[in-house]
């Protein structure tokens, strides 16, 4: 049996069906589109189901092609269970007599957030409503899990409703039900309600945003630097170290083998930063110095995303937006960028024109560092002080800032308003919450340790066969007198296609000036996406604009490369 679960955007239709599927779920593009779709199997007691999770929708007649998409999944489903937000009982009711009138199918009507109704003053009926619609309808808070069970059991239960010959405009009729089954009663505004208000409202919404985004990416660096310098270090140096250091004396130093899997011993024994092995940097770069700061990225991503507080953070940054072609909604794929550039990339689609999708695929490529490279260029420049990791990404942002300018001037095609739905807060759910989080985690090592491993042993093959010093003799011009960085930085920009993070730590066995650190940090964050970036951006922009853009990186890389090196070298640095 085919179970499609639909509804408006932000009435927890998501939360509903992991509550219906666990955590084992597939999501893929639908065909010949780029919006991802979910599925997952339910079965509980006597009742097994393929369940699908379609994008939101406020309608049957498409006005995107995450809506046309799923109108087709509703077309192919033998079960419809829609779901509503009860506390938003009128608008929602569109959707649902349109399945009514248009789709002769078996459906259940969900009414989640119930334990919202009673802090808002709306009351319900669930048998009149039952009784207008002829359709089972099941109270749920899919945060706790509250009313699942009575969900399930409905499933047998589920029937074609007998409102058929719906013909009056469908406001007059939800007009009419609503005016039957529900009542409102008055409540004065909780601390909750003020805070929803005030943190869309300038000027205290920025102060509010500003407090945020400060005290996230606090928790992020505390949390991650926790998880290094207390748990995966002592492991590695108690643990993974002496093993390696016997595979060492097995190997040889200076055979094959040693430069292969161990790499250099730096005063007779293994420095994971510059020893440059696959068994070395290679499993301690992912694992120990980017992983934690992964964990707490999402940790905190996850947490934002729950409470509601990413769309009102996308309503603010609409004016900003707007001046670079996009609209707020953006700084969605931005901000997972900040943790991971796939998840970023992939976050693209939320745009329906290819303007919009070139612009912010270029801006996400060019001048978002993900948190693994953020990580690494820390580790390089910090113990010089923080004013020079502050120069590479103020770099970074007027390069971001600066570019999406120029792209909007000269990018033909038009960038529509914003259109979002802004959720009231409410607690995150703390079992969805680490569901998520071990999701994304999970997803991070299985694109990352294999890449990793995969730009060590090429950058170590092609440093044998001589390729990294012919490459080194091609880019000379541009390397050492534009840029002033040694033949030697060859090798970074080589692994850099692979990993950025692995790249800029390569920066540091090179003995470079700390001018020369500054300036090689900052290009290779802005002059190619990693190869897993780069792969999803050609699948969700084409080949002719992934070509555009890696013309925009390399000429921006060229120019700001050159411009950062003389401004430093002006001011003594």
């Amino acid at each position: 049996m085919k179970v499609v679960l639909t509804g408006n955007p932000n009435v927890g239709k998501s939360v509903v069906f992991n509550r219906l599927t666990g955590a084992k779920v597939i999501a893929s593009n639908y065909p010949g589109t780029t919006v991802s779709v979910a599925k997952g199997k339910m079965h509980f007691f006597n009742i097994k189901a393929e369940v699908i999770d379609t994008p939101g929708s406020y309608s049957l007649e498409p006005s995107t092609k995450a809506e046309e998409v799923a109108v087709d999944l509703v077309d192919d489903a033998d079960l419809i269970i829609d779901v509503l937000d009860a506390t938003n009982l009128e608008r929602n009711l569109y959707l649902t007599l349109e399945l009514i009138r248009k789709k002769d199918k078996p459906l259940i009507v969900v009414l989640n957030m119930w334990d919202e109704t009673k802090h808002k003053g709306v009351d319900i009926d669930i048998k009149k409503l039952e009784e207008f619609l002829g359709v089972p309808v099941i109270a749920t808070c899919a945060l706790s899990g509250e009313g699942i069970k009575d969900l399930v059991f409905a499933i047998n239960k589920a029937k074609k409703s007998h409102l058929k010959d719906l013909k009056e405009p469908l406001w007059i009729e939800i007009g009419k039900i609503v005016e039957k089954v529900q009542k409102l009663t008055h409540r004065h505004h909780s601390f909750l309600d003020i805070l929803e208000e005030i943190s869309i409202r300038p000027p205290f919404s920025f102060f509010i945003a500003a407090a945020i985004i400060f005290l996230s990416f606090s928790v992020v660096r505390f949390v991650g630097e926790g998880l290094i310098n207390y748990l995966l270090e002592p492991l590695f140096n108690n643990f993974y170290t002496p093993l390696m250091m016997k595979l060492s004396s097995m190997f040889g130093p200076g055979s094959f083998l040693h430069s292969l899997f161990i790499g250099d011993l730096i005063e007779g024994s293994i420095d994971y930063g510059v020893s440059f092995g696959i068994l070395t940097t290679g499993i301690y770069v992912p694992i120990a110095m980017v992983m934690p700061y992964i964990f707490s990225f999402y940790l905190i991503l996850g947490f934002l995303e729950d409470w509601g507080y990413l769309p009102r953070l996308a309503i603010l940054g609409d004016r900003l937006f707007h001046k670079l072609g996009l609209h707020g909604y953006a700084i969605v794929p931005m901000i997972l960028g900040l943790g991971c550039n796939v998840p970023g990339a992939l976050a693209t689609r939320l745009f329906e024109e290819r303007r919009e999708k070139f612009i912010a695929a270029t801006l996400l490529a060019v001048a978002v560092p993900c948190m693994a490279q953020t990580a690494m260029i820390i580790n390089l420049l910090g113990r010089f002080g923080g004013q020079y990791i502050f120069i590479v990404f103020l770099t970074l942002f007027l390069v971001w800032f600066s570019l999406g300018k120029l792209m909007n001037i000269f990018t033909k095609g038009e960038s529509p308003e914003i259109l979002i739905e802004v959720p009231p807060y409410r607690m995150p759910h703390f079992g969805s919450a680490l569901k998520k989080l071990w999701l994304r985690v999970n997803s991070f090592f299985k694109e990352a340790i294999p890449l990793v491993l995969l730009g060590v042993l090429l950058v170590n093959l092609l440093n044998v066969l001589g390729v990294i010093n012919f490459l080194a003799k091609i880019f000379s011009p541009v390397i050492t007198k534009i840029w002033q960085l040694p033949q030697e930085a060859i090798g970074a920009l080589v692994v850099g296609f692979l990993r950025k993070d692995v790249a800029v730590g390569m920066l540091r066995p090179l003995g470079l000036t700390l001018r020369q650190l500054i300036v090689g940090a900052t290009i290779l964050g802005i002059y190619f996406p990693c190869m897993a970036t780069f792969i999803v951006l050609v699948k969700e922009v084409g080949i002719k604009d992934m070509l555009k853009s890696i013309l925009i990186m390399l000429s921006t890389a060229m120019i700001v490369g050159g411009l950062l090196n003389y401004i430093l070298k002006l001011v003594g640095i």
